[in-house]
């Protein structure tokens, strides 16, 4: 695979997680504005579970594609096994969290990790000091993560 076949996979798996971004933002912000708040909230944690799995799965298939094509050179196939070891890591991360979050008592979360951040979507009307504290404590617990690179957003 030539090199400017590899540049254009990655730019476009690299669009398609800007993209999700995107849309998480759009529809967390149309979650907020929208008072009919039980079917929008099961419809936003669904929809962007689907949206990262589906974004995923063609991360995942460009990343094979790359391992399995003959004509890749050494060092694409390292960095592709690499890169998705650490998506594979990164997605066990975020289930565990998650399951971790739902088990301190709230019905529904989502996990997001980035390089610099963690992003937390819980479902719940508003959150006090000591349920902040609880997920903060969690996430911390499994990433190390400061405190300053945590963001936690309620949607009801």
């Amino acid at each position: 695979m030539k090199n400017r076949t590899k540049i254009i996979i990655i730019t476009v798996m690299v669009l398609l997680l800007g993209v999700t971004g995107y849309l998480n933002v759009m529809l967390n912000n149309s979650v907020s504005k929208d008072k009919g708040q039980t079917t929008t909230t099961a419809s936003y944690f669904s929809t962007y579970r689907s949206t990262r799995e589906s974004t995923r799965d063609q991360e995942m298939l460009y990343y094979d594609a790359i391992i399995s094509n003959e004509t890749s050179s050494e060092e694409a196939v390292k960095n592709a096994e690499q890169s998705k070891l650490s998506l594979i890591k990164q997605m066990e991360k975020e289930l565990v969290i998650e399951g971790l979050i739902k088990a301190k008592g709230f019905s529904d979360c989502i996990i997001s990790i980035s390089d610099a951040n963690v992003n937390a979507v819980v479902k719940a009307k508003e959150l006090n000091k000591s349920e902040t504290a609880k997920i903060v404590a969690v996430i911390q617990s499994q990433l190390g993560t400061g405190i300053e690179n945590i963001k936690i957003m309620p949607v009801e």
